[in-house]
């Protein structure tokens, strides 16, 4: 699995800030990226200084964004990791919910109350849904379907252990 680090994803983000504004300021794109004009200043001239972007004067204080060839070729490879390094991570929850649901089945139930939100525990419910097992709001007595950031585990109860 490729893996895509903050600036690369900080600097995708940035060329495609520049290509739907080229016009745009340091300030402006800091703010549509909420992270710090430093950071904007520190990411545009290392893409310029490997002949990413081109800085062009469009009036006396305004400063103009163009992205050469070299940029679009790297927004087009970065795009492609961003999305190799999604579908890796969705394959890894589904493996890890389809995982915790065979628990589930062994023990000869089939509804669980799942505990987590965010997108991992949204592909958890949906994995749950397409294999027929019902996720319920209440009951102590059901297993429950743990989400914690990438760690998916099912906690039974006492008497389910038995």
């Amino acid at each position: 699995m490729t893996t895509y680090t903050e600036n690369e994803h900080r600097e995708l983000a940035l060329l495609e800030q520049i290509s739907v504004d080229p016009d745009a300021t340091q300030a402006t794109l800091a703010s549509q990226l909420g992270v710090a004009v430093g950071t904007i200043n520190w990411h545009l001239k290392r893409l310029i200084e490997k002949g990413y972007v081109k800085v062009r004067r469009a009036e006396r204080r305004k400063l103009r964004y163009i992205i050469t060839p070299e940029g679009l070729a790297l927004r087009a490879r970065l795009t492609i990791d961003y999305i190799q390094t999604s579908m890796g991570l969705y394959r890894l929850v589904r493996e890890r919910s389809l995982k915790a649901i065979s628990q589930v089945r062994k023990s000869g139930l089939n509804e669980i109350r799942l505990s987590g939100d965010g997108e991992v525990a949204e592909i958890c419910r949906l994995t749950c849904l397409e294999q027929n097992i019902k996720i319920s709001e209440t009951g102590d007595h059901l297993p429950v379907l743990k989400v914690n950031e990438l760690k998916i585990h099912v906690e039974f109860t006492e008497e389910q252990t038995k």
